[in-house]
């Protein structure tokens, strides 16, 4: 059924990426401010007590509110589940606007995750436990980039593997004799690690709190990434698809994410993961590149099992930049192509874009735009090109003296940190702006609507309210109500891909829910093509 072209007719944006006047996105106070530690009144210290922070950082008007809620940090839940059954743990994330983390009673032992974008917030809260008698602790990938500068505001640094150094940490403050420095590689054995402690979290505040790691580390390094940053060697290393499985059913959410680098990177792997995913008959989301797309029967392995949508860091749409990125992709000519055969077999596509790289031009912006709308990702999101300190990038920006400041809490993707080669920082800055208000516009949000009308209404129903409503989610936040409100479609979701699925196994000569034999699905690869006619389309 063809439906009108009401993109004429619906709200968007000037054409030009570079127009002036522009009506300021809203950006409430407390989503920009962290919590005030003024009012904040210490009890008396307990020992064998620690608490766990992921301290507030400032939200992009740009994107969704809701971003920041999808799933929780695995960093703090790991850590906690590695910490001795004698002592009590607690975890505060501040960016749930429920405040200043709790101090009565004043925990033994604090530790901190600290990131670039917030390492101002962070040294902020270790001050003022440290000045009351806790013990602090800081870890995290900035602590790995620049620890000599972290070292200045802990009792203690963690470098590396935090879930080895933890006990660690912990037995020597009950000794008395905590280290300064502490460090450990990611080379061990991934299944080691205990499943992170889920039931320590405010289920309330998230969409959903099974966040899941299957794959550590990343088989690309490109300049850009953290991943690159000096010091930090993360070799691939998989949990047992079994554990993963036990996992996800013991949290009972019908949704999960999985916040790998790379889900794809072993593709035999992810194979087998699937198969043993499939059985529990829930959805899932997940981050890989495009080369997964080499094999059209892993990805329907993916649908099978509940994948519903995958994080694809395109990057951008010039070989030039990528290869000078040093990302390992296929050839942006066939991006389209490979676009097809995740939607083709129910998928969506949240699209990772990075602007501001050597070959991007006045031109780039817009030429982006149409061929998000084009190919209809479900959804896009854009970084400004930053330097991360430690990482190829930020060497080569400080060589060539094209850093603007080293203001680190601007340096969140968000922000013109550097002096781009054939655009002006604020040529920059205003083709991100462009970038957000076209694509979550309306009249872009309708231009990539499913072909079918049968996702027409749950695709709008997500789209308008991740993308258009950031208003409602810092009410949804501040009142625990996130999962309540995300559930039912959720739910709708799961049910639609559970039809999707059936349909899906039946035309490949399979059953939903068991294991694929190879010859099989070698057998039914010549069908790949017309199951985009023959199914429902992607659903949400």
């Amino acid at each position: 059924m063809n439906l009108p072209a009401l993109d004429h007719w619906l709200p968007t944006v000037p054409d030009n990426p570079f127009y002036r006047t522009r009506a300021p996105l809203w950006l409430p106070n407390e989503m920009v401010t962290p919590p005030s530690l003024d009012a904040a009144q210490a009890g008396a210290l307990k020992r064998r007590h620690a608490l766990l922070i992921n301290p507030f950082y400032p939200k992009d008007p740009h994107a969704s509110f809701g971003k920041h809620v999808l799933t929780p940090t695995l960093a703090l839940t790991s850590i906690a589940a590695a910490t001795p059954p004698h002592w009590r743990v607690r975890i505060w994330d501040e960016n749930l606007l429920q405040g200043a983390p709790p101090t009565d009673p004043l925990p033994e032992v604090v530790g901190i995750t600290v990131h670039l974008t917030f390492a101002r917030r962070a040294y902020a809260l270790a001050a003022w436990f440290r000045e009351r008698g806790s013990k602090v602790v800081l870890g995290g990938l900035h602590v790995i980039s620049c620890p000599d500068e972290a070292a200045a505001y802990a009792d203690a640094i963690a470098i590396g593997d935090g879930v080895q150094l933890w006990p660690e940490i912990l037995r020597d403050v009950e000794r008395g004799t905590l280290r300064p420095r502490y460090a450990a590689t990611y080379e061990r054995a991934y299944d080691l690690d205990p499943p992170p402690r889920r039931d320590l979290l405010p289920h309330g505040s998230f969409l959903t709190t099974t966040s899941i790691i299957a794959t550590r580390g990343c088989v690309n390094r490109c300049g850009f990434c953290y991943l690159s940053t000096d010091g930090l060697v993360m070799p691939c290393r998989v949990r047992e698809p079994a554990d993963i499985r036990r996992q996800m059913a013991a949290d009972g959410q019908p949704f999960a994410v999985f916040v790998d680098n790379n889900l794809g990177a072993k593709p035999d792997y992810l194979r087998t993961l699937c198969r043993e995913l499939r059985p529990l008959e829930k959805i899932w989301s997940a981050a890989v590149t495009l080369d997964v797309t080499d094999d059209p029967s892993l990805v329907r392995e993916m649908a099978l099992a509940g994948c519903t949508g995958v994080f694809v860091g395109f990057e951008s749409l010039s070989d030039e930049n990528l290869a000078h990125a040093r990302k390992r992709t296929p050839r942006t000519a066939d991006y389209a192509r490979r676009v097809r055969v995740f939607h083709d077999h129910g998928i969506q596509v949240n699209g990772s874009f990075v602007v501001g790289f050597d070959d991007d031009r006045r031109d780039c912006f817009a030429t982006l735009a149409q061929w998000i709308e084009e190919n209809r990702l479900e959804c896009a999101t854009f970084h400004i090109l930053t330097p991360y300190p430690g990482t190829p990038l930020f060497r080569q920006m400080e060589r060539e003296g094209r850093l603007l400041h080293r203001d680190w809490n601007l340096y969140d993707t968000a922000h013109v940190v550097f002096r781009p080669k054939h655009l002006t920082p604020d040529e920059l800055a205003l083709g991100y702006d462009w970038l957000y208000r076209r694509l979550f516009s309306p009249a872009s949000i309708w231009r990539r609507r499913p072909s079918q009308t049968a996702a027409l209404l749950p695709y709008l129903a997500g789209c308008l309210l991740y993308k258009r409503c950031n208003r409602i989610w810092r009410w949804l936040i501040r009142h625990r109500l996130v999962h309540a409100v995300w559930t039912p479609l959720i739910h709708w979701t799961r049910l639609r891909h559970m039809r999707f699925r059936k349909r899906l196994a039946r035309l490949a000569g399979i059953t939903a829910g068991t294991s694929t034999p190879n010859a099989v699905i070698d057998a039914v690869e010549s069908r790949a093509r017309g199951l985009a006619d023959a199914l429902p389309p992607h659903s949400m």
